[in-house]
C-alpha cells in the first residue's frame, strides 16, 4: 500500500476538522456537516481501488472464483 494515500487521508481529516470548527462557530451546522459528508465521500472515492482489491484476493484465497 502506498503511502502517499494515508498521508492524503489525513490532510483531508485536518482540513474538514478546521473547516467544520469554523463554520460550527459561525452558526453554521449544516454547512459544516455537509463538509464532513463531502471529506468521507472523498477519502471513499480514493480507498474504493484498494477495497475491490481486497475483496479479489479474499475471493481468490478462499477459491470462490475456480
Amino acid at each position: 500500500m502506498d503511502y502517499n494515500i494515508i498521508l492524503k487521508i489525513a490532510l483531508v481529516g485536518i482540513l474538514v476538522s478546521i473547516l467544520n470548527i469554523i463554520l460550527k462557530q459561525t452558526g453554521r451546522e449544516e454547512l459544516a456537516f455537509f463538509t464532513s459528508l463531502a471529506g468521507l465521500l472523498l477519502v471513499l472515492f480514493w480507498l474504493l481501488p484498494y477495497i475491490t482489491d481486497l475483496f479479489t484476493t479474499i475471493e481468490r484465497l478462499f477459491g470462490i472464483l475456480n
